[in-house]
């Protein structure tokens, strides 16, 4: 089994070393600059409670050196996904799964989803249907991704809490490839559920991102003062409920309720974003996938969305301003 991770970054840096650790499959990696050079030199260094491991996953700079793989697992921003598609071609054959392990609203999100809204395009996370068009949505597994790890040096990958990325199918089938995939993540000693529902799981995920991570790049605040300021819990509390309404509609089932889940995520703490920390670090937010994209299907749906609306405009123009 061949599995490439396009995008070795901190996720998925992450899960191929896991996977070049256990010996589960022929594991490459597609990386650049500083980071492609240290992994060449001396491995992939995986950090896990303070305890260094080296693995051996093969280190490339482009796709093409690497060939036609079994499982290709892009683990970039998902703005980041539309302009590099013509450079994954190599990796892609006839039966090459791709694996979606990125944030936000799939541009998947339509692909086999029986109802009015069957196989409709996103604009916002797919634009000119790039992706759509290149790889074709029968191709996908959607992936839900949990842990959280950094790069604090090149080559090197620190794993700061989580193991899991739930797995599924866009028909919610428990096909040969992603129980194939999953057997190997588990033996690489991840978990990896399949769901056969999950759009629920990348809701449940999206409903937090979609209010926490703007707001805390706006007001540049953590998750518990975000919850703990009545202000702008109320913003987060009308923003997670427009969402609902749509992710309703479009035959979600949600787990928990607004207010539980809210409370989970002040409970992480003294815990700065991910879009926080690329604003602060310079690079562009990811707020068009968390966002933006939500708005998208307010509009498909015909479900208002002032709240979010509101903030989308802020963060959009910050983005510009940044």
């Amino acid at each position: 089994m061949k599995i490439c991770v396009f995008g070795a970054g901190a996720i998925g840096g992450f899960m191929a070393a896991r996977l070049a650790k256990a010996g589960a499959a022929e594991v490459s990696v597609v990386a650049r600059g500083p980071h492609l050079a240290a992994i060449q030199q001396r491995g992939l260094i995986l950090r896990e409670g303070g305890i260094d491991t080296v693995t051996q996953p093969r280190a490339a700079a482009s796709a093409a050196e690497l060939g036609v793989q079994d499982y290709v697992v892009i683990t970039l921003k998902a703005h980041s996904v539309p302009p590099v598609v013509p450079a994954m071609a190599p990796l892609i054959g006839p039966d090459t799964a791709v694996v979606m392990a990125v944030n936000g609203v799939p541009w998947w999100y339509f692909h086999a989803l029986e109802g009015p809204y069957k196989d409709m395009r996103l604009a916002s996370i797919d634009p000119g249907d790039v992706q759509w068009n290149a790889w074709g949505p029968q191709r996908v597994i959607g992936c839900v991704v949990y842990p959280a790890a950094e790069v604090p040096e090149p080559g090197v990958i620190e794993v700061l809490e989580g193991d899991r990325f739930t797995l599924g199918e866009p028909d919610g089938s428990r096909s040969e490839r992603v129980t194939r995939l999953s057997e190997a993540l588990i033996a690489a000693g991840l978990k990896a559920p399949i769901r056969p529902r999950i759009r629920d799981e990348i809701w449940v995920k999206l409903w937090g991102n979609l209010s926490f991570n703007p707001i805390s790049a706006l007001t540049h605040a953590t998750l518990e003062q975000i919850v703990g300021d009545p202000g702008t819990r109320a913003v987060v509390r009308t923003m997670m409920l427009e969402a609902q309404a749509i992710a309703e509609k479009l035959g979600v089932k949600f787990p928990i309720g607004v207010d539980k889940r809210i409370d989970g995520a002040g409970a992480v703490g003294a815990h700065k974003t991910s879009m926080l920390q690329d604003l602060e670090r310079g690079r562009p937010m990811e707020h068009e996938a968390l966002l933006g994209a939500v708005a998208e299907l307010g509009r498909i749906t015909e479900t208002p969305t002032p709240s979010i609306d509101t903030v989308l405009a802020l963060i959009r123009l910050r983005a510009a301003t940044a």
